[in-house]
């Protein structure tokens, strides 16, 4: 993020240069993991960041920097999670009743030892005197070198029989799914995995030369490079959304989006093929083109009728910096996300 550098500063003769100085872009800023919400009018992104980052505006096109969501780093997720002190990744949002719920992840990269927490708001306008995050604690852990997943990148669902689910999921056995209890804090029952990049059997023969070389970078995930899941009920299907390949690695990011579609909730997946997601289908919606390196970890939602596509790219003119995209989508005569 970091886009320009200060002046030189002296220090005892030596010429000793200070750290870089990140400007916010308005109208074009960096972000990871975008998500949004709105509220009275206004539009709110809240993203990776330490204790995690937020922005708002009220046309979608001009943006304004707004605080840190965490009033304070949790004791539980220092404690269940090594290394995690501050810098949280891939937040959700949305509001169920009167209150908004924002699920977030604890982990160090290229590691499962993670976690998934939530904090409730009443309110997402920080002038309000209504406006205090509460942390609710931890929803779901995966352990390093126990758990077969990683407890990362969560996204809620509730679906049109008023049911909660939760998906996340990074690497390792790919993404997961489990119904939550009333309170859209505790598991019911086991998770599953409903998405994979590749299938399982003969994985090293799948995977393309250069992803695993990239997988290399850390070993332990391995190469099953899908995660960040969002899944969106529109008409008769639930659509799960999902990002391939690579992130986090600017002009080298091979980001992709794809998708795939049920008409329930818990699955199973499949892509305009009919290929099921969870043994590597899915349908790209978008890739590398002449703007971006890569193009991932998106949510979807619908405004006053317009369906909205949210993500960030790795920005060619910008030297692969993570800029935010949002773009209009409707859906096609068949009813698969085409995006405008």
């Amino acid at each position: 993020m970091f886009v320009t550098l200060s002046a030189v500063a002296q220090t005892e003769g030596t010429a000793r240069p200070r750290r870089p100085r990140f400007h916010f872009d308005a109208t074009n800023p960096d972000v990871h993991d975008p998500v949004m919400a709105r509220e009275d009018g206004v539009y709110y992104i809240f993203s990776t960041g330490m204790r995690l980052s937020s922005m708002a505006s009220d046309d979608l096109m001009t943006w304004r920097q707004g605080p840190a969501l965490m009033p304070d780093v949790p004791q539980w997720a220092t404690t269940a999670v090594p290394g995690y002190f501050g810098h949280t990744w891939a937040p959700d949002i949305q509001k169920v009743g009167d209150t908004w719920v924002l699920y977030y992840s604890c982990s160090t990269f290229g590691k499962n030892g993670s976690a998934i927490g939530l904090m409730t708001n009443k309110t997402l306008n920080p002038a309000s005197p209504d406006y205090r995050w509460e942390d609710q604690g931890m929803v779901v852990r995966s352990e390093q070198h126990t758990t077969p997943w990683n407890a990362i990148d969560p996204n809620l669902l509730v679906d049109k029989k008023g049911r909660a689910w939760l998906t996340w999921g990074s690497f390792w056995d790919g993404i997961q799914l489990v119904r939550l209890a009333k309170d859209l804090k505790t598991p019911v029952g086991s998770p599953r995995t409903i998405a994979r990049r590749y299938q399982r059997r003969g994985m090293n023969e799948q995977v393309p030369k250069e992803d695993l070389e990239r997988a290399q970078q850390a070993p332990e995930a391995g190469a099953n490079a899908i995660e960040a899941p969002f899944i969106v009920r529109a008409g008769r299907y639930y659509y799960l959304f999902a990002s391939w390949d690579y992130c986090c690695k600017g002009a080298n990011s091979n980001y992709k989006t794809v998708v795939g579609r049920s008409k329930k909730a818990e699955g199973p997946y499949l892509d305009r093929r009919g290929r099921d997601m969870a043994s590597g289908g899915g349908e790209i919606v978008a890739q590398r083109d002449d703007r971006y390196y890569g193009v991932g970890h998106n949510a979807v939602y619908q405004f006053d009728g317009q369906w909205y596509f949210v993500a960030h790219g790795y920005s060619v003119a910008h030297n692969g910096a993570s800029k935010l995209i949002i773009r209009k989508m409707h859906f096609d005569a068949d009813g698969w996300p085409v995006l405008d």
